[in-house]
């Protein structure tokens, strides 16, 4: 159907507003609802296996997750705010994911056309792991800071992604105590936590190789971050994300 400019972008905040009543539940946490028709091949490897792999204990932190799901994203001018378009943002302004809180709804909007199933579910899970780090325990957060700082002392090279390589080489250049709790420790200290949380949740739900790289920490520093994770919040009785498990899974 023929369509305008206008007509054609809405801002996600008030797309989510006006379909969650339509919303449709995926478990007692979670609920979807897609601009786009979708088969159930599509809604299950795009919806219900990434939530099925999910950690009972990540839910459990988590608000109320409505996940709209959308052709694509662009991202707000200042004045604008994030929209939902139907047509291919200009380059520079296509996002993948965008967030706007509801009450008792927090909607985790997702741009899933022309994009592979496994980097979709890769933006899925570090939207999630973002809004886990909105409302983790305190101390699963000192555990984490805890290994970051033994990481510090101990100069390990590397980061699991971009983010959080950036802002540790911003952290390792402007402060000379880098154990230190400032505000460069803590950006830095989150976005780890977000960037390997998003691989842990990814690796449960799929067989996914880490990419290897001079950016890339040491791969027994990364297992003790994810074994770290691992009980802090244990993958669903029948998920795996460490090698030795996959083979007895």
């Amino acid at each position: 159907m023929p369509h305008d400019d206008e007509q054609s972008k809405t801002a996600v905040e008030e797309l989510a507003a006006r379909f969650r009543g339509e919303m449709i539940p995926l478990s007692n946490k979670f609920c979807y609802f897609s601009t786009l028709p979708m088969a159930e091949e599509d809604l299950r490897q795009y919806l219900h296996e990434p939530v099925a792999a999910i950690s009972p204990a990540v839910a459990a932190i988590l608000p109320q997750v409505g996940f709209l799901v959308a052709p694509y994203l662009e991202k707000g001018n200042g004045k604008e705010k994030d929209s939902v378009v139907f047509d291919r943002p200009a380059d520079g302004r296509q996002i993948l994911f965008s967030r706007c809180d509801l009450e008792g709804l927090t909607v985790l909007a997702l741009g899933a056309k022309e994009i592979e199933v496994a980097d979709y579910h890769y933006q899925l899970y570090s939207a999630l792991s973002a809004l886990v780090a909105d409302h983790w325990p305190h101390e699963a957060q000192e555990r984490f800071y805890r290994a970051i700082r033994e990481e510090l002392s101990a100069e390990i090279h590397g980061e699991v992604d971009e983010k959080s390589w950036h802002l540790k080489q911003a952290l390792l250049r402007r402060q000379t105590n880098v154990r230190k709790e400032t505000k460069l420790f803590r950006d830095y200290a989150r976005q780890a936590f977000v960037d390997t949380l998003t691989l842990y949740l990814h690796g449960a739900c799929c067989d996914i190789d880490v990419e290897t790289g001079p950016r890339q920490m040491p791969s027994r520093y990364l297992r003790r971050r994810l074994e770290l994770l691992m009980s802090l919040f244990p993958p669903p009785e029948g998920y795996a994300v460490l090698p030795e498990q996959l083979k007895s899974r």
